[in-house]
């Protein structure tokens, strides 16, 4: 669609297009499927095994004569605590021991569906501002059946307790219901006149513990709804607990996905060639054929395998079978990257917010710009992908970290040829995963390896092929022109942000099991709010607006701890900083004077300035400032920064966070902390260039992480709430690039507008 010219600037920014045909047509169809799932019959029931003297409860809770409380978490433990979290939300509202509880990881059912993942994705992916009401509400409706029905079990977004505190509190005090009723029988008493505590269940003096009476409480049948426990003396909602799955890591017993061995189990290593479409074209047999300890070699149109005793012996085989690959179209390199990002920002774009008029607002007044630019960003967690899978004479069985079990489970099944009921997938932990674990190529790859190979094979990828074939956090480019007002503060604001559409791909790959590069391709020129989440959000400017600007830059990209935030608030929080100078303000005071309509993150500001002890932002303090929401939480953070002979060192981050009640702060605080340490890593390197499609780093040591003499002191605390729970996994990300970065400028009057942070041009 052309542009067309208005008073903002050189072209005005196209709206996603939605005609009146495809507004009835959608919102008939929509409406069609409603009606035909709200007369289907469903009633999902507990799948799940109980091992003998184990009773099952209901979806999260299973009780044994021996005592164990075995709570079932449907979401991918990932260093986030979640195998702790709801077993201690779930532990509390029965009133057990803690030291009884044990973690399973859930079966795939639309009982553990997160809706609101799904929910906040239809807010963004389909905003109310663009069709009417009505058509919002039922496509929001069938989105949500659809993921109920097709058990969308992901583990994103910040979601974990925010999605399931809910239904793991009711289902303990389901269970709890049907504890006190086998105990009231026992007694002759009236059930609700007892309660329970420390694993016992207890009316009057007398007392019986869980186990004692779990078998028959397992045949009662429930209260119509929840009746929750009353305030306990000694709540464990809210306590430092020891986290669960910490002993196994300390002690090295707990299993991830390359730790499993099985009866007859071989490795394999694997290539896979240049980004894009690319395709294998050959391997010289002859000499890998040679390979010390070689026992297969699997090819297909996109990789090869070779399968040997030890992963080492098969990644060595690999070089002697110098694979060729066939690439279509222009190699993927960073100056095409840059290129494409560059015309994108200067292209029609889509106009995703819109508040007041900014046409009017900036209409014959001087406008003040400023570029900034982001690399792509790379997961680089300890652990590699991999996964184990073995042949079970009808089905295959299957190991692996995932954030998307149902949809892991199904992309093996396509591409197998197997009925998805014949693969059994056992979820495993994920060694940190930033979003990672939402691709499942290793999965599919270790299948066709242990189907061709008829036996149990372990599939590693090789840190170099995890850099190249990961898809990363997009790269962006964006432009923030904003007038001002008398005062100096922002008057009206426009950011566009080029941006590739990752969201489209995401799906692509996720739901319909797209390569990378076809789903890359298919979603290149398409609008993605998504991809401009969080942009000048919490700040009141009377007239805003931010367009997204489809970048096709040939890369595929991915999610990643913070996703589009990751940017946008660097992009905001810089622009902020450079307006309160050329407005003569204090920084805090600039920000302050537009945080009218968001309190808590003010409160925030305000006492992460305290506690640093703020100076003002005046040259040489070598203080910045930076603040953001997501996720129903809210931070604030206060950097320290300067130039040093060993380059940028960071020397201190204070940070204040109102993540309303927590579950347990001691596991909050951890998270805070990883995700500013996560956000330094990224703010000084996590990146590579690329070239030939390839990128050029290949080793953890190539990725500009910051070492430990490098980590800087970090303060975190907590705005005492008794709000929902927010999101604490992504919160520290958004805030560290941009508070460094106008920290140095308070050092050094010089701009860094780029991430990493460097002097570089744009």
């Amino acid at each position: 669609m052309a542009g067309i010219r208005d008073r903002v600037g050189k072209r005005k920014s196209r709206l996603p297009h939605v005609s009146r045909r495809q507004m009835l047509v959608g919102a008939t169809a929509a409406g069609g499927l409603a009606i035909a799932w709200g007369l289907w019959p469903r009633d999902y029931q507990p799948n799940l095994t109980a091992a003998p003297g184990e009773h099952v409860f209901n979806a999260f809770l299973k009780i044994g004569d021996d005592g164990r409380i075995s709570a079932i978490v449907p979401q991918c433990e990932m260093g986030q605590g979640v195998t702790t979290l709801l077993p201690q939300i779930m532990a509390d509202e029965l009133g057990a021991d803690w030291r009884t509880i044990a973690v399973e990881s859930a079966p795939i059912s639309p009982l553990y569906t997160n809706t609101l993942l799904v929910d906040e994705d239809s807010a963004v992916f389909t905003p109310r501002a663009l069709v009417p009401d009505f058509v919002s509400d039922v496509r929001r409706w069938v989105r949500r059946e659809w993921a109920v029905r097709n058990a969308v079990m992901l583990t994103a977004n910040s979601s974990s307790v925010r999605m399931f505190e809910e239904p793991c509190r009711a289902a303990a005090a389901q269970a709890r219901a049907l504890l006190m009723m086998a105990a009231a029988d026992r007694w002759d008493a009236d059930w609700q006149e007892c309660d329970t505590q420390d694993g016992f269940v207890i009316h009057g003096r007398k007392r019986l513990r869980f186990a004692e009476v779990a078998a028959a409480a397992a045949t009662f049948e429930p209260p119509a709804e929840p009746m929750y426990r009353a305030s306990a003396p000694d709540p464990l909602y809210g306590k430092e607990l020891t986290r669960l799955d910490l002993p196994a890591k300390v002690d090295g017993s707990a299993n991830y996905a390359a730790d499993i061995r099985l009866p007859d189990m071989v490795f394999a290593a694997i290539r896979q060639g240049p980004l894009g479409a690319t395709r294998l074209t050959g391997i010289d047999r002859t000499a890998g054929l040679a390979s010390p300890g070689l026992l297969h070699v699997v090819t297909h149109e996109r990789w090869v395998a070779a399968v040997a005793r030890n992963w080492w012996a098969a990644n060595r085989a690999l070089d002697r079978f110098a694979p060729v690959f066939e690439t279509r179209g222009t190699p993927i390199s960073t100056d095409r990257i840059d290129r494409a990002l560059k015309a994108a920002l200067k292209a029609d774009g889509f106009r995703i917010v819109s508040e007041g008029d900014v046409g009017e607002a900036m209409e014959g007044r001087t406008r003040i710009a400023a570029e900034y630019a982001v690399a792509p960003a790379l997961h680089a967690p300890i652990e590699t992908r991999s996964a184990t899978a073995a042949p079970d004479g009808r089905g295959l069985r299957l190991w692996v970290a995932t954030q998307a079990p149902t949809q892991c489970r199904d992309a093996v099944a396509r591409a197998t040829g197997l009925p998805a009921a014949d693969v059994t997938l056992f979820p495993m932990m994920a060694g940190g995963s930033f979003d990672a674990c939402l691709d499942h190529s290793v999965a599919v790859q270790a299948a066709i390896i242990a189907l061709e190979i008829k036996r149990p094979v372990q599939l590693a990828w090789s840190r170099a092929e995890e850099i190249m074939r990961l898809p990363p956090r997009a790269p962006a480019r964006a432009k923030l022109t904003a007038t001002l007002n008398a005062a100096g503060g922002i008057d009206a604001l426009v950011a566009r942000i080029a941006v590739p559409s990752t969201n489209h791909e995401v799906r692509a790959r996720l739901f319909d099991n797209s390569p990378a590069d076809v789903a890359q391709r298919a979603a290149a020129g398409r609008a993605d709010a998504a991809a401009v989440e969080g942009a000048a959000k919490h700040y009141a400017i009377p007239n805003r607006a931010v367009d997204h600007c489809p970048a096709d830059i040939g890369l595929p990209t991915g999610r990643w701890r913070g996703n589009a935030d990751s940017y946008t608030a660097f992009f905001t929080e810089c622009f902020v900083d450079e307006m309160a100078v050329r407005a003569g303000s204090d920084p805090l005071s600039y920000r302050m004077a537009m945080l009218g309509e968001a309190p808590l993150l003010a409160r925030c500001l305000l006492t992460a300035t305290s506690l640093g002890g703020w100076e003002g932002g005046l040259a040489g303090s070598a203080q910045g400032l930076a603040c953001h929401s997501m996720r129903g939480s809210h931070i604030a953070l206060m950097a320290t920064a300067r130039p040093s002979d060993r380059g940028l060192q960071v020397e201190q981050l204070v940070a204040v966070v109102d993540a309303g009640r927590l579950v347990n702060p001691a596991i909050a605080r951890q998270q805070v902390e990883g995700g500013l340490i996560f956000g330094l890593a990224a703010a000084v390197g996590a990146t590579t260039d690329y070239q030939g499609g390839l990128a050029t780093a290949r080793k953890l040591g190539q990725l500009g992480l910051p070492r430990l003499s490098q980590t800087p002191e970090i303060l975190v605390e907590f705005v005492d709430s008794d709000r929902e729970p927010g999101g604490l996994g992504e919160i520290g990300v958004p805030v560290v690039a941009p508070a460094i970065a106008n920290a140095m400028f308070a050092a050094t009057g010089r701009r860094i507008r780029r991430i990493p942070l460097s002097g570089h041009p744009l």
